[in-house]
């Protein structure tokens, strides 16, 4: 098991220059721990890795791992759509002070169940800390299909699944169908609880990086048998999930974390910083919940 509770997938703060901004992110961290997160997730979509060189990976890993103090597990997201690539960069960073990997499906060339059953096993077989399934299909246009995660969840390396479908059925056919030590983790901030209610054991949020605290124990109230809490936790938030969402993530909660004073909204291209409109639906919300 990696973690059990909440995971914030940590932005990356960059200057107006583009430079990764790590005294912002150095704050952010502490400010995650220090409300209650259960782990962090470095260098995943909401992270920007896919715009940023290995080099770059590397620096915030190790600056990461450096400032978290092994206060909290790390994961990192080592996922390609070039198995060769993703095999040797997870052997890489699986050989740091690092808790587990999560690994995207491959995207655009998708592969046939058998790829990506080799791939993943590829990528299991070398790493030296437990190996997360990502499914998400709004980025890969295609969920790991059943009998590839069944398939997978026999590998001793292989602990479990981030479910981003934000679809419950697939959801429960997996929990159904591989043993109970594999873990499911929501990876959509508006299905936390649904998904808890089926059998997933936490959430990797994007909404925690300003709201670390109330998703940590939203899920940990559902986790401790007290599903009214969690689920009056996850209405109040909806409001603002729903404008974190309103634009293709991270664009909107990089500009949310702005405002909390983690740095600048810059973000890499093609991603650019929020539209007026969506920055207005942000900053209303944050004061609607008391966060401005």
């Amino acid at each position: 098991m990696l973690f059990k509770g909440s995971g914030v997938a940590i932005i990356t703060p960059f200057t107006n220059t583009g430079d990764i901004d790590f005294e912002a992110l150095g704050e952010l961290i502490e400010f995650q721990i220090k409300e209650g997160i259960d782990a962090i997730i470095s260098i995943g979509t909401t992270g920007e890795a896919a715009t940023l060189s290995k080099d770059e990976k590397l620096e915030v890993i190790n600056f990461t791992i450096d400032k978290v103090n092994r206060r909290v597990p790390i994961i990192v997201g080592t996922g390609s759509n070039n198995t060769k690539d993703a095999v040797s960069f997870s052997k890489e960073v699986s050989e740091l002070d690092i808790d587990g990997l999560l690994v995207v499906s491959p995207f655009y060339n998708k592969g046939t169940d058998t790829g990506l059953i080799e791939h993943f096993t590829e990528i299991a077989n070398v790493s030296k800390v437990p190996v997360m399934l990502y499914s998400v299909p709004g980025r890969t246009g295609h969920n790991i299909p059943l009998n590839v995660v069944v398939e997978l969840s026999k590998h001793k390396n292989i602990c479990g699944i981030k479910d981003a479908s934000g679809d419950l059925s697939y959801t429960m056919n997996i929990r159904n169908n591989t043993p109970d030590e594999f873990q499911i983790i929501s990876g959509n901030d508006d299905l936390t609880v649904p998904m808890l209610a089926v059998g997933a054991e936490g959430v990797i949020s994007v909404v925690a990086n300003v709201f670390p605290k109330e998703t940590s124990e939203m899920v940990h109230s559902f986790l401790n048998g007290d599903s009214k809490k969690s689920k009056e936790l996850q209405l109040k938030l909806l409001p603002f999930i729903e404008a974190a969402f309103s634009e293709v993530s991270p664009v909107p909660i990089k500009y949310a974390t702005h405002l909390l004073g983690f740095g600048t909204p810059e973000l890499r291209l093609p991603l650019t910083v929020a539209e007026e409109s969506v920055q207005q639906s942000i900053h209303q919300t944050l004061k609607n919940l008391n966060k401005l």
